[in-house]
């Protein structure tokens, strides 16, 4: 073989044989040897990377976990690998409330009662630059579908005349609903609360109701009647501190504009229909005896 052909082969053999001889030495000497336990715990998540346990997918949440930077029972789509990473990892697992998504709005979203009707495909972000979107109410929910088109879980839906409603059965709690929302509108609230505000509009009185006829109008009724003082008037809406609250039911048994929601069976509604029937029996037995 001529020297001008094997010449440049031996050159880039010997070329190729030494950088493969650096490439391996440079494996060994920055080699990171990775804990076995993350691959372990990996195995255990459902891989959904919904980003819900607040870390950047599954393995992210993984290596927090081993790393002891993260509890082990943080994963919102499969609540039942909580305890089976705590026994692989030896660690301590408490019980933790399912949080699910609440929309704060239950506002008229008839075609109707809209500013203007947008044609073509839109999403909340855009929709609320112009003129803050076609809900009369400047606060209230736009139901262009952002919400649902970042649902992963097929657990939040939209609706012809009401803002978008969320399947609690299906709901993870992940937040992605949260972020999607440019008005704030959706929050993560434990599933085990009994009473929640669903009005976000700031205006009183009057202002709220030309805007949305089920407005919260701030009357105060809901934080006069709670025997443990656990509402309070912030900003024209009602505030719930859960940690008094005894899910009594009396707040939304008494707000005219239905608009604190009161989940399951509402004692405060039978007693409050008991005090009535008293009262009219009362005052029939004495202009019978006037």
């Amino acid at each position: 073989m001529p020297p001008e052909i094997l010449n440049p082969i031996l050159i880039v053999g010997l070329t190729g044989l030494l950088l493969g001889v650096a490439l391996s030495l440079a494996a060994k000497v920055f080699y990171i040897e990775v804990d076995p336990r993350i691959e372990q715990v990996e195995d255990l998540l459902p891989g959904a990377n919904c980003g819900g346990c607040a870390f950047p997918g599954c393995s992210g949440y993984a290596e927090a976990v081993v790393a002891g930077k993260a509890a082990p029972n943080l994963c919102v789509v499969d609540r039942n690998c909580g305890p089976e990473i705590a026994e692989l990892l030896g660690l301590a697992v408490e019980d933790k409330v399912r949080s699910v998504a609440v929309v704060s709005c239950r506002g008229d979203m008839s075609v109707d009662n809209k500013k203007y009707d947008y044609l073509g495909d839109i999403s909340c972000a855009e929709a609320v630059i112009l003129a803050e979107g076609p809900n009369p109410c400047r606060y209230g929910c736009m139901a262009m579908g952002s919400c649902v088109k970042a649902c992963k879980f097929d657990a939040i839906h939209l609706r012809d005349k009401e803002p978008p409603l969320v399947d609690r059965d299906k709901c993870v709690g992940c937040g992605a609903c949260v972020s999607a929302c440019p008005k704030s509108l959706i929050t993560l609230a434990p599933e085990n609360r009994r009473a929640i505000v669903l009005c976000c509009n700031h205006d009183k009185g009057l202002s709220a109701k030309n805007q949305c006829k089920i407005a919260c109008i701030a009357c105060g009724k809901c934080a006069k009647s709670c025997p443990e003082q656990a509402i309070e008037m912030a900003n024209n809406l009602p505030v719930i501190n859960y940690e008094k609250c005894v899910a009594c039911g009396m707040c939304s048994a008494v707000c005219p504009q239905n608009t604190i929601l009161f989940i399951g069976h509402n004692p405060a509604i039978e007693i409050l229909e008991k005090e009535k029937a008293a009262k009219a029996a009362a005052k029939a037995e004495k202009e019978e005896k006037s």
